[in-house]
């Protein structure tokens, strides 16, 4: 690999090497976690869900993802972020397609735990290698990183293709919605099978020692704002990724216009990237995450206020532009504040509480979207939730002991 004079890999070679890395969030968040906010509607008609029970399905994903997250400092110990990432996207599209074998709510419950706690590892593992990778060009460090989280959009722009086209060539299919999860779970093993290449290469580029390193003794109370912060980020984000296109349905949305919405959104993940690559690199404390978590409110809230086309589309693109800088933030966070020994404790830390937020968001939005006011009401809730996530890490100032 071509290296600069500083011995960091060329620029171009980091870009590639990001950019393929960026398949593991694909895999983790854009498939495993969003599609299902596509198969939502179709799944909760055929079985005859209530909203609080289609919600619970995200929430048994987030506890998985939490489980997974506690799981990941213990596996990088003894195995190293190459093999993690391998694993956990193996084991995750293995878990997706198992969904297309059951009807029934408890075994599609805990499947989706299964596939939560195998994307918690690939999430954890790529965010750990994209963050050394970008410490090998710290003028780059947040392009690569906002590369890297942004893949989630190519998740959701496979996902907004792949799940109506599944359901189209299935309509005369009992249960429909299987063979969607199948092609999902078809797409996620080749994302599998291409992360090889950039998991060996970033193994023999980055010293075992410092990849494995977890940060024994990390105290994550100075960080307290911005892990308050995160939390409701992810009590709120969900609320929308889960239940907006169920929204958009009940508000009579044309399904093309749907499919338009979600790869729209999808391919503002990818944007995001550039967007937002000085924003996190200038940012040391918290308002990185506290301003990203502002516009998220706005975004979640243009749906619930009018179902006019151009402000439903402007919502998908502004969500899709930011949520997931928001999660890259954390990482800036983390890198700008701890030494490098920590970064993983770190990383995992905002993990865990990041879990934690989305236990707690499917299934409230749900439960609220059940009773009167129905999604509109449900989605003022994740709108509240990000502004109060704003509010708090606000409060986190860059810490005194930065490397």
């Amino acid at each position: 690999m071509p290296r600069s004079t500083l011995g960091a890999p060329a620029a171009l070679p980091a870009t590639l090497l990001a950019l393929a890395l960026s398949l593991g969030a694909a895999v983790s968040l854009g498939i495993t976690r969003f599609a299902y906010g596509l198969l939502l509607p179709t799944m909760r008609e055929d079985l005859g869900w209530s909203y609080a029970l289609a919600g619970a399905m995200n929430t048994a994903n987030a506890l998985g993802y939490l489980l997974g997250a506690l799981a990941t400092p213990w596996l990088l110990r003894r195995q190293g972020p190459e093999r993690v990432l391998l694993g956990g996207a193996l084991l995750a599209s293995l878990f997706m397609a198992c969904s297309g074998f059951f009807t029934e709510a408890a075994p599609l419950l805990v499947q989706r735990l299964l596939a939560g706690a195998a994307s918690a590892l690939v999430f954890i593992a790529g965010g750990l290698m994209a963050a050394r990778l970008g410490a090998l060009q710290p003028g780059r460090s947040g392009w690569l990183l906002g590369l890297y989280y942004g893949g989630t959009g190519w998740g959701i722009a496979l996902s907004a293709w792949a799940v109506p086209e599944a359901l189209q060539q299935a309509v005369h299919e009992a249960h429909a919605w299987r063979w969607a999860w199948w092609a999902l779970a078809a797409v996620s093993l080749l994302a599998s099978a291409a992360l090889w290449w950039p998991a060996r290469r970033l193994a023999a580029l980055l010293p075992p020692a410092t990849v494995g390193a977890t940060g024994r003794g990390f105290d994550p109370r100075p960080l307290w704002p911005a892990l308050a912060g995160y939390t409701a980020f992810g009590v709120g984000y969900i609320g929308y990724m889960t239940f907006v296109v169920a929204l958009l349905r009940e508000q009579g949305v044309a399904p093309e216009r749907i499919t338009l919405f979600y790869a729209l959104l999808g391919a503002a993940v990818l944007a995001s990237a550039r967007l937002w690559a000085g924003l996190l690199e200038r940012a040391r404390g918290g308002g990185a995450l506290a301003f990203l978590n502002g516009l998220l409110g706005v975004a979640a809230l243009l749906p619930a206020l009018s179902d006019w086309w151009p402000a439903l589309l402007l919502s998908g693109l502004m969500f899709g532009g930011v949520f997931l800088s928001v999660v890259a933030s954390t990482t800036a966070l983390v890198r700008h504040n701890l030494p490098a020994s920590r970064w993983a404790a770190g990383i995992s830390a905002f993990t865990i509480v990041f879990a934690a937020g989305q236990i707690v968001g499917p299934t409230a939005v749900g439960w609220i979207a059940d009773g009167a006011g129905g999604l509109v009401r449900g989605l003022v809730f994740s709108a509240l939730a990000l502004w109060v996530g704003a509010l708090l890490a606000w409060r986190q100032r860059p810490l005194s002991t930065s490397p």
